[in-house]
């Protein structure tokens, strides 16, 4: 009776779970796990390069800092003039009096030590100071505003629900994405483009609005439109508000976005709900300004500006409007996964159709077909019965790739399928060193028994230290690569360590079923 080693175990093992993996790819549907991810070039879909506008963060810092000491001087009863942020950098204090003047001295001195003075000039009475940040905060802020646009973008496009998406960072103000496989190619990427920055505003209503749309527009104020949608006539309606600058509560202190349907009127809407001081700043500008009109306004569009009744507690406030569902799905994605820091300018746009897709995979599996054929024939021509045995290894080895890539939820790209073809080469020749060995021992006199324990023994440290080097080059494009050099590194080191497992515990497993129990005198090798 045949025993049963660790090997065949092992083997039975590994071709058992290469199936269990590789069923939802052969047959969909049939086992509840994820297919072989396809990427890009092979099943189409969306080539982005966006360039975040970094100016456009260093404004908004110096306008919270502008806001921050309008408040301040509020707080501490000085008398200002005017308080503006001139050429997007830059903040104008200009003060009447020598009190006044004591009083915004002490305020910045205090509170806005890291405010740099760029001029201070007094005309009489008054005084003119302008501020800016120091240069090494704005290089800061240049900096961390692409890399927070970078995991906006990622959380956005993974409640999309795009599969294995490329996302990384080129140059120093560039964001770099492929979408396989998106198939809603200008959905995808206005989500992705949206800013998404929530603002409560009240709405200015002692000025005259149409004092406004002529161009008297009051200073402290903005005219800011809400966009519907007529659903009888599908027509879009624009209604104009005045709207006052300063932002009340922003987005910032978003926990939570969800979409749900309203019972009364069975339409969608967003419900928000905010963080405990968020909650708490909600509260009190709803206390303070019962009777008055608060704007919700995203991204420069006015989306509600209900009446406050009352008091809101609780932390919680809804977005209505013309949403359709899908509209008000994309809305709370933007929302939960948090605020652009800065715009992001679309500077380049491909699109991969699945025809060009197809035509890769076709062309990358002739390719394969072309070379595994080629190299069967040759190890059967060469090495005969055990060339056969060698073949099989190389279809054992094929199977093992193709799971592990289902297994890790690896993306094949074409380079990849370059890695498999490459594979195929590199896997039979662990056979070609363990069989010129065993001609040599045969040669010498031993017994087919001892000359493949032999070959197998005195080959397998070679064939150790050459994949172990190759695996390691592997690795070091899989972590410093990065698309299509990523994508062949992952099939290489698949292919690696599968055609070591296949050359060392699967050939030998079945030299050693054939020589148990039989006298052999000669190999056909």
């Amino acid at each position: 009776m045949k025993r049963i080693s660790w090997r065949l175990i092992a083997i039975v093992a590994a071709l058992v779970t290469a199936v269990v993996y590789l069923l939802p790819t052969l047959h969909p549907g049939l086992w509840p796990h994820k297919r072989i991810n396809l990427g890009l070039d092979l099943q189409g879909g969306m080539h982005l390069l966006f360039r975040v506008d970094r100016e456009k963060a260093v404004e908004a810092a110096v306008e919270r800092n502008a806001d921050e000491v309008r408040d301040a001087l509020r707080q501490a009863r000085v008398r200002y003039q005017r308080i503006e942020v001139a050429e997007g950098r830059h903040i104008e204090v200009q003060l009447a009096g020598q009190e006044a003047s004591d009083g915004f001295q002490t305020v910045l001195d205090k509170e806005f030590v890291g405010l740099r003075i760029v001029s201070d000039q007094r005309a009489d009475d008054l005084r003119t100071v302008v501020l800016t940040l120091p240069d090494k905060e704005i290089e800061h802020i240049q900096t961390l505003s692409v890399a927070q646009a970078l995991e906006t973008i990622r959380n956005r496009i993974d409640q999309f629900g795009v599969s294995e998406p490329d996302i990384r960072r080129q140059a120093d103000d560039q964001i770099l994405l492929q979408l396989p496989g998106v198939k809603e190619q200008k959905r995808a990427k206005e989500l992705i483009g949206r800013t998404a920055l929530l603002e409560f505003k009240l709405v200015d209503e002692l000025n005259d609005l149409g004092a406004a749309l002529e161009g008297n527009v009051p200073a402290g104020s903005e005219v800011l439109y809400e966009v519907a949608r007529d659903p009888s006539t599908n027509r879009t309606i624009k209604t104009p508000y005045l709207i006052k600058k300063r932002a009340l509560l922003t987005g910032g202190y978003l926990t939570d976005a969800r979409v749900q349907i309203d019972s009364q009127y069975n339409e969608p809407y967003v419900s928000i709900d905010f963080d405990k001081k968020g909650g708490q700043i909600f509260e009190r500008v709803t206390a303070e300004n019962v009777k008055k009109r608060l704007a919700i306004v995203l991204d420069g569009k006015v989306y509600s500006a209900p009446v406050i009744q009352e008091k809101i507690s609780g932390g919680q406030a809804r977005i209505t409007g013309s949403f359709t569902t899908e509209e008000a799905r994309d809305l709370a994605i933007v929302l939960r996964s948090g605020a652009l820091p800065a715009p992001l300018i679309l500077e380049e746009e491909r699109s991969v159709g699945p025809s060009l897709g197809s035509e890769s995979i076709r062309s990358g599996m002739i390719s394969m077909i072309i070379g595994g054929v080629l190299v069967i024939v040759f190890m059967v021509l060469y090495y005969r019965a055990a060339g056969l045995i060698a073949d099989c290894s190389l279809l054992f080895n094929m199977l093992l790739i193709a799971a592990g890539l289902a297994a890790f939820q690896a993306t094949l790209t074409l380079p990849g399928i370059a890695g498999i073809i490459l594979t195929i080469g590199m896997a039979v020749d662990a056979n070609v060193l363990i069989y010129e060995r065993i001609r040599e021992e045969l040669a010498v006199g031993k017994s087919v028994r001892a000359a493949v324990d032999a070959g197998y023994d005195r080959a397998s440290l070679a064939i150790i230290d050459s994949n172990l080097t190759t695996l390691i080059a592997a690795l070091v494009l899989f972590q410093f690569g990065t698309g299509p050099v990523k994508g062949f590194a992952v099939t290489l080191s698949l292919g690696v360590v599968a055609s070591m497992f296949a050359a060392l515990v699967f050939t030998r497993e079945v030299f050693e079923q054939m020589l148990i129990g039989r006298k052999i005198t000669r190999l056909s090798i």
